[in-house]
């Protein structure tokens, strides 16, 4: 009995050795893949940094020059992507955890998983051909009652491939993922705390917003920031809808849109040679800082909101 006892034992205590390291592998491979793409990026970008216009077509001035108005289109994009998809993405999260029927409320939930899987390149031609379209005679009508506002100013574009067109089809591309996060954490919410405030007389909606709200707070956050990351990135879709003048413009519905990096790296790098490389390389190490920055704010604000949590 003690022999086959000492051999299990051997034999789970290697198995954890080996599980261990396993895991201790994995975990580093991520440091090293990511260590190796900051090295990459910063390598092959140094030379953009001193470049001009007479050594690189690309640019009229310098680099900041030319990056400027690409980080101010990615984030400007990104972020009206994001006010759309957020509220919309709360709602179908809450409509499917907390007042759709069983059946119904899984329907939802494979549709909403099915859509995360559909590419990138189909949004965009949904942009194209359906979208930019059908929302022009929308556009006409926000520029003639509400011209007066800079955001709706302009020259309404003729073709509806605007920087708002963009940000809509952004906002579909983000928002299954955003929905999934939200439905997943609504669904954890303690259910004590739910009958507890229905047995005290609240309705329903003071139910959500007393008990489930306040709880997937820091789920909210996470998925708002995993989907303005998706936004960030995004390429073919943008690069397909958006017609891009490279100026910096806050006009939502003109045809004189701002560019995305993503974007401008998918058109510009077929044609590209010699220090034009290097250009569009350095403008993806910004969007890789700026990616980081954002996962960064992410994970702070969701360590406030656990620290807080703890504290009450």
């Amino acid at each position: 009995m003690r022999a086959s006892a000492s051999r299990s034992k051997t034999v789970l205590s290697i198995g954890d050795r080996v599980f261990s390291r396993a895991a201790v592998f994995a975990g580093s491979m991520i440091l090293v893949t990511l260590g190796a793409v900051a090295l990459f990026l910063i390598v092959r970008s140094i030379p953009a940094f001193n470049a001009t216009n007479e050594t690189a077509s690309l640019l009229t001035s310098n680099f900041w020059s030319y990056v400027g108005p690409l980080v101010f289109g990615t984030v400007w994009a990104a972020a009206l992507a994001l006010l759309f998809a957020l509220p919309l993405s709360i709602g179908i999260a809450l409509f499917i955890s907390h007042f759709a029927p069983r059946r119904l409320a899984q329907l939802l939930g494979y549709i909403v998983d099915l859509l995360a899987a559909v590419p990138s390149v189909v949004f965009g031609l949904w942009g194209i051909g359906v979208l930019a379209p059908t929302i022009r005679p929308v556009y006409v009508w926000l520029n003639d009652n509400l011209g007066w506002i800079p955001l709706f100013g302009g020259v309404v574009s003729g073709t509806g491939r605007t920087i708002l067109t963009a940000a809509i089809v952004l906002a579909v591309m983000i928002l299954p993922i955003m929905t999934a996060i939200c439905r997943e954490v609504f669904l954890q919410a303690p259910k004590l705390q739910e009958e507890a405030a229905l047995a005290l007389g609240a309705t329903r909606w003071e139910m959500i917003k007393l008990a489930v709200l306040p709880f997937g707070r820091p789920g909210i956050v996470s998925a708002a920031m995993l989907g303005l990351g998706r936004a960030l990135g995004e390429t073919m879709a943008v690069a397909m809808v958006l017609s891009a003048t490279g100026l910096v413009s806050l006009k939502l519905l003109t045809s004189e849109n701002p560019s995305t990096i993503a974007a401008n790296i998918a058109l510009s790098f077929p044609e590209a040679y010699g220090e034009n490389i290097n250009i569009l390389i350095a403008t993806g190490l910004i969007l890789f800082i700026v990616t980081f920055l954002v996962n960064a704010l992410a994970r702070w604000i969701v360590s406030r909101r656990a620290e807080f949590q703890e504290a009450n």
